[in-house]
């Protein structure tokens, strides 16, 4: 995640104190740190069917979401560290949260840190599913939102938010790292109901990287409920929105060679139906995902990138011809410093056969770009998406 843009930093004056207790006497000094950090995007897009007509219209985020945050540091000795981060989502184009009624809607957690020991967190916080495969899937190179798989349905997108979570991530050991995550359901009497698990490894080697990750969700909607961000809202999945579990395994590669960074991802989602799921909706659902990423540096300044997927839904739940996802996209970035940079995006998608709706009918699968139109989806099986805007970090 690039989330480190620093545009200030406070360095108060080193703090010794000496304390005695059962004949040990201890030292420390710490030193802190606060770095405040964002970005804001805002494009001109253009959707050639948004529920049966074009639009032209301002988007926030596009390229890189827009958010602000604070990240905070204080060194306790003993190579250890305090940490934490407070961070905002905000549509730039009106000012809005993006996400109503939260301060912090992104981010926000504290722990501590060690390089020998790992780091340990606390609060609302990404999977590590999320940081590793994710990391190294499409959304960081295709234009975050319009890049990512159709619905963000396999969470490699910044969509998946999960409060009232533990993670402890280890080390970095022979190019490997790990990481685990609980979120609480925090319910008495059904402590799992709500809760939220996920692991994944990372391997990096010279030009080669490698990730793996896992999520699982104990009653999606009661998840929700707890202030867990879960995409299934779009077209593609929303028709199981009432499932009693969601189970997500990933992952993803990358190698570069000189000028030239090339990728594969590949996604299993499946939903299990819960008490609360429409009649139709009787089976487990399961969507596999194939990607395939590209980016080119033409100059220092001049970047493109380019990816397909295919998203593909199983047969089950009555549906004669399950349905089918393909997506393409291509992005050009110039960058006119580290922080400012001009863009434009193009992606289409295609969708044939059919799914399920939020009551659990049959209905025909429609075309839903990335998950940038998740509430705006075609009328119909196919959808262009065309934006031209500007990021910048600070």
């Amino acid at each position: 995640m690039k989330t480190t843009r620093a545009m200030f930093t406070i360095k108060p004056v080193c703090a010794c104190v000496a304390l005695l207790s059962a004949g040990l006497s201890m030292h420390a000094s710490a030193q802190s740190t606060v770095t405040l950090y964002g970005t804001v995007d805002n494009a001109i897009a253009y959707s050639s069917n948004q529920g049966g007509h074009s639009n032209v219209y301002m988007n926030s985020g596009a390229l890189a979401a827009s958010k602000f945050g604070l990240y905070g540091t204080e060194d306790l000795g003993g190579g250890t560290q305090a940490l934490f981060r407070l961070e905002n989502g905000f549509a730039a184009d009106t000012g809005a949260q993006s996400k109503a009624n939260f301060i912090f809607n992104r981010q926000a957690y504290v722990g501590l840190t060690n390089k020998t020991y790992g780091q340990i967190t606390m609060g609302r916080q990404y999977t590590p599913y999320f940081q590793y495969v994710g990391a190294l899937g499409p959304t960081n190179v295709l234009t975050g939102a319009v890049g990512a798989h159709p619905g963000d349905v396999d969470a490699m997108d910044t969509t998946l938010r999960v409060p009232n979570s533990i993670m402890y991530t280890t080390p970095t050991l022979g190019g490997f790292q790990a990481g685990l995550q609980y979120g609480m359901g925090e319910q008495a009497g059904s402590m799992s109901n709500g809760s939220a698990f996920s692991a994944a490894l990372r391997y990096d080697y010279q030009a080669f990287a490698w990730s793996a990750g896992y999520i699982r969700l104990k009653n999606v909607p009661t998840f929700q409920s707890n202030s867990g961000d879960f995409a299934n809202n779009a077209p593609i999945n929303k028709g199981y929105a009432t499932a009693d579990s969601a189970q997500i395994i990933g992952t993803a590669a990358r190698y570069t060679i000189g000028n030239l960074m090339m990728g594969l991802n590949y996604s299993n989602v499946q939903y299990k139906p819960g008490a609360t799921s429409p009649a139709g909706f009787a089976q487990t659902a399961s969507f596999n995902t194939f990607g395939a990423i590209a980016t080119y540096a033409l100059t220092p300044a001049l970047t493109v990138a380019a990816g397909y997927s295919y998203t593909a839904e199983n047969k089950r739940n009555g549906v004669d011809k399950a349905a089918r996802y393909h997506q393409f996209t291509m992005e050009q970035v110039y960058s006119f410093s580290k922080r400012t940079a001009l863009y434009a995006i193009e992606a289409y998608q295609k969708a044939s056969g059919q799914t399920l709706s939020a009551t659990g009918s049959i209905v025909n699968a429609v075309a839903s770009v990335g998950d940038s139109q998740n509430g705006t989806p075609s009328s119909g099986p196919s959808q262009f998406v065309g934006m031209v805007g500007i990021r910048h970090f600070f």
